[in-house]
């Protein structure tokens, strides 16, 4: 796979720089699971060494050197180009972001995240607001080092999306969130899905909820013990710590229980992206998924696309019914029209697949305007209550239910967001192409979900990081991003068209 000496070159000066991201994630993982509270200063500032350690090994001049040498060599095959883009991007980055900031902007978060949890608990915006003004700031300074054109929003966008522009965001949102608006209007005035449903307040013990996630898991091949692990923490994520070594958590609530099981098959999704990746590329920056949209485009059609079919709940519907006691008064029908109810709702990660992107409307329109300066994060809870209103026509009467709901901006994470609706659009995508292929709902059925999972090894997954996300799509579907497919998968599952 890498044939030549410059390139092996390369990728060995470049293990020391993969064995500190290896560390990083296993201390990500730590901090958001099993490290007591007391250890987030020392955390903090650990983790901020390791990334300007980081940043000095990869700017030490000889291995730029050897990277920009390697840029001017034609005779490279796939991977090696991929080693040389996904490099000579990070050295762009690094070099533009000063050893200060990166190091101000990791304590920073690492103390947020702490002050978000704390603020969202005690539904108090005031706790989280001075951290979430010092990372705008820092934010908008680290957009300026990177450098843009058109909006300081594109420099940002483009660290989860390699060259996604706010352009590109405003030309897939504003028109989807148009024609959403209109599709809910007619899901609800059809009343063929119910706006809500009496499991939804049924409570479940966290045990029982236990056992079905793991029985799931294993039905769908989630490799628990050998490769993976499952874990708990306050808001579920995935993390790659290696080839060999993929985490996910998910949450108990003790009630609703499908969202515990659907953020479980959501970051399924997620974790299959990695593992699938060829193990050739072990050690390397290509190692992991190409980008946040077309890794959230995994974990959607596992969560969407598969965990709320009806073939897919009847398939399961053993196993709710041996470990949730309350389920035998109800029929796998019953079960499918809890799992796709539909009605405007104030949490994003409770949303339904119809009103879903709405809530990255919001977001993003938010976000555009705090890094420009138009917006004071004073304002944002009476800018965001209004916003979900107009959107969705509804209104937090609280902050955690509003504006504090999310952890995204507690870690920096601003420009994260569009990448969930980027995902939604690949998912959909990727279910009309392989039905070119396979009979999904056929192979959904009967459980043959290693046929899907092949499938998006070979268009998507072992390439890692090789080519940058429109060129996948390109090679996979001979198309980039295409929003037609998730409104006609909308409109034919919840319309009676």
């Amino acid at each position: 796979m890498f044939e030549n000496q410059l390139i092996k070159e390369i990728l060995e000066k470049y293990r020391e720089i993969w064995a500190i991201g290896h560390a990083q994630a296993l201390l990500e993982w730590d901090s958001e699971t099993y490290m007591p509270r007391e250890g987030l200063e020392e955390r903090a500032v650990a983790r901020a060494e390791l990334s300007l350690l980081a940043q000095k090994l990869i700017l030490k001049p000889e291995f730029v050197e050897l990277v920009e040498r390697a840029s001017g060599v034609e005779a490279l095959n796939d991977y090696e180009r991929g080693v040389v883009r996904v490099l000579a991007r990070e050295i762009r980055i690094m070099k533009a972001i000063p050893p200060r900031l990166l190091a101000e902007l990791t304590k920073t978060t690492q103390e947020a995240m702490y002050a978000w949890r704390v603020a969202k608990e005690s539904d108090d915006f005031s706790k989280f607001k001075p951290y979430l003004e010092k990372i705008v700031e820092l934010t908008r300074e680290k957009a300026d080092c990177l450098g843009w054109k058109e909006h300081p929003y594109d420099a940002l966008l483009d660290l989860y999306e390699e060259g996604l522009t706010t352009r590109d965001v405003d030309n897939v949102l504003e028109p989807l969130a148009r024609d959403l608006k209109v599709i809910l209007e007619k899901v609800v005035s059809e009343g063929r899905f119910p706006r809500k449903h009496p499991l939804e307040d049924v409570k479940y013990e966290r045990s029982w909820m236990e056992s079905v996630n793991s029985e799931v898991l294993r039905l769908l091949g989630y490799p628990l013990g050998d490769k993976a692990r499952l874990d708990v923490s306050a808001h579920p994520f995935t993390i790659g710590i290696g080839l060999g070594d993929v985490r996910i958590t998910t949450r108990y609530e003790g009630f609703d229980f499908k969202r515990s099981l659907l953020s479980t098959i959501h970051e399924f999704g997620h974790a299959t992206y990695e593992l699938q990746i060829n193990p050739s590329l072990k050690f390397t920056p290509l190692a992991t998924g190409v980008s946040l949209g077309v890794h959230e485009g995994q974990s959607r059609f596992w969560e969407n696309i598969v965990g709320r079919s009806r073939e897919f709940l009847e398939f399961i519907y053993p196993v709710l019914r041996r470990n949730l006691p309350f389920i035998e008064k109800y029929t796998p029908e019953d079960v499918y029209y809890y799992f796709n109810a539909v009605r405007p709702s104030l949490i994003r990660t409770e949303a339904d697949e119809v009103t879903y992107n709405l809530h990255i409307v919001l977001r993003a329109r938010l976000e555009k305007l705090m890094v420009k300066g138009e917006i004071k994060v004073s304002e944002l809870p009476e800018q965001w209550n209004n916003l979900m209103e107009e959107l969705l026509g509804v209104k937090p009467t609280r902050d955690s239910e509003g504006v504090l709901q999310d952890i995204h901006w507690s870690m920096g994470s601003i420009g994260y967001f569009p990448t969930y609706t980027l995902g939604n659009l690949v998912a959909a995508q990727m279910k009309y192409h392989m039905e070119k292929d396979l009979n999904l709902k056929e192979k959904i059925a009967s459980g043959s979900f290693n046929e899907l999972k092949e499938w998006q090894r070979v268009k998507i997954h072992s390439y890692g990081s090789t080519y940058p996300p429109k060129e996948l799509l390109r090679r996979a579907f001979s198309e980039e991003y295409v929003p037609e497919y998730w409104l006609k998968y909308l409109r034919e599952k919840y319309l009676s068209i």
